[in-house]
């Protein structure tokens, strides 16, 4: 005999996953997550199935990808042998983007570093005020 399916209420769900109830509510009206089920007294219940969507978007979340590129990951992820290519494009653009941000990071960084120097160079009053102020930083 089969076991009878594991069910979850949205507060379960919220309280295993760190995602508020709007966050769950939300991800089904843009249908990152398709209709859940409810109960007949029109309580969503979420299976085991959703959990692991849910797990596979904040896993995507947190590689920086958008919902919108979740979205497209969630198709390829039906059928990922044919959409090995597709994922692999999305992925290479999103490494891409983190390689830029890095290297704005790191100029930031460097510029910062040359503030905190500078004041601790002068005589009277700190510079990074100044620095700030002026038009000219771009």
């Amino acid at each position: 005999m089969d076991e009878p399916r594991k069910s979850y209420r949205i507060s379960d769900v919220s309280a295993l996953l760190d995602l508020t109830p709007d966050t769950l509510r939300y991800y089904e009206k843009i249908g990152l997550l398709p209709a859940v089920a409810r109960s007949r007294g029109g309580v969503r219940l979420y299976s085991d199935r959703d959990l692991s969507r849910l797990r596979f978007i904040r896993r995507a979340q947190s590689m920086n990808f958008s919902l919108a590129e979740i979205a497209d990951l969630l198709q390829m992820r039906e059928d990922p042998q044919h959409a090995r290519n597709d994922i692999r494009e999305l992925t290479q653009r999103k490494l891409e983007a983190v390689e830029a941000q890095l290297a704005e990071l790191d100029t930031l960084r460097r510029e910062l570093q040359l503030l905190v120097n500078l004041c601790r160079g002068a005589a009277d009053g700190c510079p990074i005020i100044e620095d700030l102020e002026s038009d000219d930083g771009d």
